[in-house]
């Protein structure tokens, strides 16, 4: 078996160097690039900058022309409170489709594994219609609201698999010592689903994040726009100023670059470790 196992293992790690520069070469192509001049990124993209075609005009442009900054609040406000939000109500619905057993449970359970499997795009018109109805197009509640829709799904079906792995003793010892519900879910639960947490969040803030559809949409106005809207005003029918557009994106993926690699440890302990041992 040891002959048959080796190029076995061989062909994955293959696999999994080819998928990884799939994934990080588009990142590199970006940060490499926004730090070079316009003939440079075409003559050479796959370059470093040198002395020679080094320059931080990009940069300048962006701060220069666009409100950058603005942008930048926008779409960290949505991701935080949207992420939260997901969370905590992805928490407290997986404990209670997990620990009480009620009339409708399932259904309640098969009805939000549908939201896994249908993309909430689709709904895009009616959710534009009820938006206007509620007034609350060009504002950021409404991306909040849509991005929280689309995230329990998942949260929920993670979060409520790790809770099934914590013993059920630990839950009706702490009952026994007239422990209330709300600090068994606060005190006992949460922290030992840290793992489903961190997973929850990654799956999450990424596409909240990098999102242009919903903005677009809901929120295209001045003073609402997020940090993908915003690097379209770069982006011309016949003329494409990609310094500004490269240095934009740069700016963009950093924040997200920097969360992704500190959860990336609690994500991979959550897909492989479970909830406790």
């Amino acid at each position: 078996m040891r002959p048959l196992a080796r190029p076995g293992r061989i062909a994955v790690h293959i696999a999994l160097i080819l998928y990884t520069i799939l994934a990080v070469g588009p990142i590199a192509l970006i940060l490499i690039n926004a730090f070079k001049t316009r003939r440079a990124i075409f003559s050479d993209p796959l370059g470093f900058p040198d002395a020679r075609t080094f320059t931080t005009i990009g940069f300048d442009q962006v701060f220069a022309k666009s409100d950058f900054g603005l942008y930048f609040v926008n779409s960290l406000t949505v991701t935080v409170i949207s992420l939260g939000l997901i969370i905590l109500i992805g928490a407290m619905a997986a404990w209670a489709l997990t620990e009480y057993r009620f009339r409708g449970n399932t259904i309640i359970a098969l009805y939000m594994a549908i939201g896994i499997m249908v993309p909430i795009r689709l709904g895009s018109v009616s959710i534009l219609r009820m938006m206007v109805d509620l007034n609350l197009v060009n504002t950021l509640t409404a991306l909040i609201l849509v991005y929280v829709a689309q995230g329990l799904p998942l949260a929920i079906l993670i979060l409520g698999e790790f809770i099934q792995q914590i013993p059920k003793d630990l839950r009706d010892a702490a009952r026994c010592d007239g422990v209330s519900e709300y600090r068994i879910f606060g005190s006992i639960i949460l922290p030992l689903i840290t793992p489903a947490i961190a997973t929850v969040a990654v799956f999450t803030m990424v596409p909240i994040w990098n999102d242009l559809w919903f903005p677009l949409i809901l929120a295209p106005g001045d003073g609402k726009q997020t940090v993908t809207l915003g690097v379209q005003q770069f982006i011309g029918q016949y003329v494409t100023d990609w310094n500004a557009v490269l240095a934009s994106l740069t700016l963009a993926i950093a924040p997200i670059l920097v969360l992704y690699l500190f959860f990336s440890r609690y994500l991979v302990r959550g897909l492989t470790a479970g909830a406790v041992k």
